[in-house]
């Protein structure tokens, strides 16, 4: 585990990412808070390039509670049977759906313990819909984010709530809203799990890494 960098590294390592990505966007495709929160809670264990193939034709038709519960539990799994677990995907969002319905007015709730409290929707969900759409500066800890927390020092932790209040706690204020945004897009194409692109990293020259490449 390397070590936590210090806050003038820190803002140099954020300063870098936006420079580089000014605003940085999720890669799931959605229309509002309703089709975000599906997304997310799809993307679990599947890639978002796969989720984004079975949602695109079922966002046009669903993009509220109502039409989910109009379409049925087993329109929606034709539907997203190319994800992976999705029949037990497909139950949570119905359920989920008609929850929102119920207890929301159709609305989806800008509370993480009410998000939490929705079948299929954990915490890293949760704070996904808390930052993309109601603009909050919650970290999303993914498995991407972990291995850069860890590898370069921006966020060490032995588990995801330990990396989560690092972040929160580490990453200067001004670059918290984008900050897992940041990581996420760095974990993808440049601090890859097998071969990390070390000749091409921007925050090489802080990066704690122990083995990285020249």
């Amino acid at each position: 585990m390397a070590r936590q960098l210090n806050y003038h590294d820190m803002h140099a390592v954020f300063t870098r990412f936006r420079e580089i990505e000014p605003e940085p966007q999720g890669e799931l495709h959605h229309v509002n808070a309703y089709t975000l929160l599906v997304a997310v809670a799809l993307s679990a264990q599947a890639t978002d390039a796969g989720v984004n193939k079975a949602t695109g034709p079922l966002f046009a038709r669903v993009d509220h509670p109502q039409k989910m519960l109009d379409l049925g539990e087993e329109a929606l799994t034709e539907a997203i049977r190319t994800i992976g677990l999705y029949r037990n995907k497909a139950r949570n969002v119905m359920k989920l759906s008609r929850i929102l319905v119920e207890q929301y007015g159709g609305e989806v709730p800008s509370s993480r313990a009410a998000l939490q409290s929705l079948p299929g929707v954990g915490r890293k969900t949760a704070n996904v819909v808390l930052n993309m759409w109601f603009r909050q500066p919650a970290q999303a800890v993914d498995t991407h984010i972990f291995r850069i927390g860890n590898r370069t020092g921006i966020a060490p932790g032995r588990d995801v709530d330990v990396v989560e209040r690092a972040i929160e706690d580490n990453v200067p204020a001004e670059f918290q809203l984008h900050a897992h945004h940041w990581l996420i897009l760095h974990g993808r194409y440049i601090c890859t799990a097998r071969k990390p692109r070390c000749a091409v990293c921007p925050i090489f020259e802080w990066c704690q890494y122990e083995e990285k490449t020249q």
